[in-house]
């Protein structure tokens, strides 16, 4: 049970610092294109990883855990940070945030098939009571989507949901902050070359604002977040504290509401409360 607690408890403050994400890779694309923002990102993040492992001996991954590496890799170091980036060209970020209520419907499916969990019927239940409220509240956003950047959104969920599962797995032999810098690190070549394949042709016309997002997605939302979120995953279960990334949203729209001033809809707390209750429903019957 304090196992369980304390994986509820890092998990929680993943979230948190997950849901600034959405909100920094909005003002960091401001400045900076997609594919250059996904690469520097993953760049930055690995170097500061490769120093952690090489300051603390890190054991090097075995040859059995390079193809689970490269899937974490290309869901969460990849694919989500790249198809976000280019959703949030074409819906505000109000929007797309409400989107990454569906993960812990993504992650505990992963979490199933890769990690060997059995939640009970009525685990399912809440989690899609809660899914679905997520979804009616992203659908009567009216003018704010788009079709494509809605696609874009759930391709990123699926990515992200394979990516926590995968690390949460790997994460139980390799550690939580270890399993996200090797995989920063098994990525950085090719991140490192789309880098600089993609560098801005000027600097000078970056803002301050697009500098502060592109350090926050590198350091928090690549590495410092994922330490916490994988050990959460790994101590207290992949499906069961999954549902706390239901709460996502709306700490993400809170922020999207106060620094990036877009309108928050009042059905938001209508919401919000649905989704708390889900969230308490699933730990309790997972």
């Amino acid at each position: 049970m304090e196992q369980t607690s304390k994986g509820w408890g890092s998990g929680l403050l993943g979230v948190i610092i997950f849901s600034g994400s959405l909100p920094a890779t909005r003002v960091a694309i401001g400045g900076f294109e997609p594919v250059f923002l996904t690469s520097a990102r993953a760049v930055i993040a690995a170097l500061i990883g490769a120093v952690l492992l090489l300051a603390l001996r890190q054991k090097r991954p075995a040859p059995s855990d390079l193809r689970p590496l490269a899937v974490v890799a290309l869901g969460v170091v990849v694919g989500f940070p790249l198809l976000t980036a280019l959703a949030l060209q074409r819906v505000t970020s109000a929007h797309s945030i409400v989107f990454i209520g569906l993960l812990p419907l993504a992650t505990a499916t992963f979490g199933v098939l890769r990690g060997g969990e059995r939640p009970r019927p009525a685990f399912w239940l809440f989690s899609i009571v809660g899914g679905l409220s997520v979804a009616g509240f992203a659908l009567t956003r009216g003018g704010a989507g788009s079709l494509v950047g809605d696609l874009l959104m759930i391709a990123a969920v699926i990515a992200c949901g394979l990516g926590y599962a995968e690390g949460a797995v790997l994460s139980r032999r390799l550690g939580g902050w270890q399993v996200i810098c090797w995989a920063l690190v098994l990525a950085s070549p090719v991140m490192a070359i789309l880098a600089v394949a993609t560098l801005p042709l000027s600097w000078s016309g970056i803002g301050a604002p697009a500098w502060l997002g592109l350090a926050y997605v590198s350091v928090f939302s690549m590495l410092v977040g994922f330490v916490f979120w994988y050990r959460g995953l790994a101590l207290g279960g992949i499906a069961k504290v999954g549902q706390l990334q239901l709460l996502q949203p709306f700490f993400g729209l809170t922020l999207a509401g106060l620094l990036l001033h877009e309108p928050v809809a009042p059905v938001m707390v209508a919401v919000t409360a649905v989704t708390v209750l889900c969230v308490a429903g699933a730990k309790r019957f997972a």
